[in-house]
């Protein structure tokens, strides 16, 4: 193949949408069998005989999908990676998604196939991800289990997360208003928890034991028990101080959740500084 040959140009056309609850970065896990509560739909174009091409694929557990990592702009040859690592690390080395073409691979759970709609699971697409392609997952031929990992232990350490009954009340409360911390705070806190220079972390001011997670304009407070490798969550705190959350100014439009959330959760606040 000649070098000119080799950089022809090639133009694709998505073939459907993700229609997710996942509508930030921050939402979704590094890998979605992380996250086995997260259901998704792609939604395929009509018009296109895509009915057709599905044909058959219901049976299938797993699938892979092929998209657009839509948000980004541009690409790095280095990026730093969320664990193991703390130089950077060859962008061909890594699943980041800052890649010279921004083409995604991910294996889901198919849940089920009903005309052009796929419910999928443990998904890690956000909201209104481009769809290219959906191939089939064979075990023989997609699992080689003896492989070399590279730089990625093979026996990483994870921490155990527990929460105390306050943060599995306020955390329901949340999700009730469609703010689903827990995938978040597994994924963050797993490993390395006080690494502060990947995650917004700070120490509580009125506990010296105590640290806080920023989500958005949540907090989420928790301590570490290094020797039993543990995460305590003790509770989820707003991150707007009083004086913020009485001001009409809402850049983000959820004061008035921060409001009825502590209005059923007077305690739930940040000491000031």
């Amino acid at each position: 193949m000649s070098y000119l040959l080799s950089m022809t140009s090639y133009t694709f056309h998505p073939i459907g949408v993700v229609s997710s609850p996942r509508k930030h970065r921050y939402d979704v896990p590094r890998q979605g069998t992380l996250d086995e509560t997260h259901e998704a739909r792609i939604l395929l174009h009509e018009g296109h005989d895509f009915e057709q091409a599905l044909s058959d694929l219901q049976g299938f557990d797993r699938i892979w999908l092929l998209y657009v990592f839509h948000l980004n702009e541009g690409w790095k040859p280095r990026v730093r990676v969320p664990r193991h690592r703390q130089d950077k690390v060859g962008v061909f080395a890594t699943r980041a998604p800052y890649r010279p073409n921004p083409i995604g691979l991910s294996c889901v759970n198919l849940l089920e196939v009903e005309g052009l709609v796929l419910r999928v699971s443990e998904c890690d697409l956000l909201d209104g991800t481009p769809i290219l392609d959906i191939k089939p997952y064979l075990p023989y031929a997609d699992s080689f289990p003896e492989a070399a990992t590279g730089w990625v232990p093979e026996d990483e350490k994870k921490y155990t997360i527990r929460f105390s009954s306050d943060a599995m009340e306020q955390m329901l409360w949340l999700r009730s208003e469609d703010i689903d911390l827990l995938p978040f705070v597994e994924t963050q806190l797993e490993a390395a928890p006080l690494d502060s220079s990947r995650k917004r972390i700070a120490r509580h001011l009125a506990d010296e034991t105590l640290h806080h997670l920023a989500y958005r304009t949540w907090r989420i407070i928790f301590g570490v028990d290094e020797d039993n490798m543990t995460v305590q969550v003790e509770g989820v705190a707003t991150g707007y101080r009083a004086e913020e959350l009485e001001s009409d100014h809402d850049p983000y439009e959820d004061k008035a959740v921060h409001r009825a959330f502590i209005g059923d959760f007077p305690e739930a606040r940040l000491p000031e500084p």
